[in-house]
Formats: structure tokens, sequence, C-alpha cells
């Protein structure tokens, strides 16, 4: 049993990839058609993974806490106001995605690299 107070139901405090699928009215043409590629893998998957970092990175998730007005607002709220009100273009977004693929794999490549050394 919880001993957190009724008022502190479940509240998400970093971005999932189960959320992607409903940022995709966002933005233009190219912001779908990822977000209709990535909604449709698994949460582990490391793009889905990666746009969950991106957005993390975005949205400032890891200053989040419980009791602030964007965990009461919920995650889904908060992730539609990021995308909203990111003041680069629709492309800088993509690119931001783009990075965090990057560093995504490049740390799955190092972590094989060090399995395969081991």
């Amino acid at each position: 049993m919880s001993n957190l107070p009724q008022v502190y139901g479940h509240y998400d405090l970093l971005f999932t990839p189960c959320l992607i699928f409903q940022l995709r009215d966002l933005r233009g043409e190219a912001w779908a058609k990822l977000i209709d590629y990535l909604a449709d893998l698994p949460d582990t998957h490391p793009d889905a993974l990666s746009f969950a970092m991106m957005m993390i990175h975005l949205g400032g998730c890891l200053s989040c806490e419980m009791d602030n007005y964007r965990a009461q607002r919920g995650c889904l709220a908060c992730s539609r106001q990021t995308i909203l009100s990111f003041k680069g273009s629709e492309n800088q977004l993509i690119n931001r995605y783009e990075k965090a693929r990057q560093t995504v794999y490049q740390q799955l490549s190092d972590q094989s690299d060090l399995q395969k050394a081991a």
C-alpha cells in the first residue's frame, strides 16, 4: 500500500514513448511522417527511446517533480506544450531528434564493444 496521499496519483515524470503518437498533428508533414514511423515501434526500440530522450531534454523532464505544475498537468499536456512552443523550425526539431538518435546508437555501439572485449 502506498503512503502517498490520494492527491498524488500516478504521474509520469519523464516523457515516455507511449505518448509519441499523440504529438503527430503539432507540426507539419515531415513531423507527422516521423511520428507515424515512431508510433509503430515498440517502446524499447532505440529510435523510440531517442525521441523520448529528445523530449526529456526539450521539456526539462529531469527537473520535474511530483508536486510541480508540469507534473500535475500531466506528461502529455507538457510534451504537447513543449512541441508547440519550440521556437525553431520543424526541421530544427527533427534535427534534434536525429542528434539524440546518433547519441543513443553510439551508446549502444560502445556497450556492444565493451561486451565483446570482456
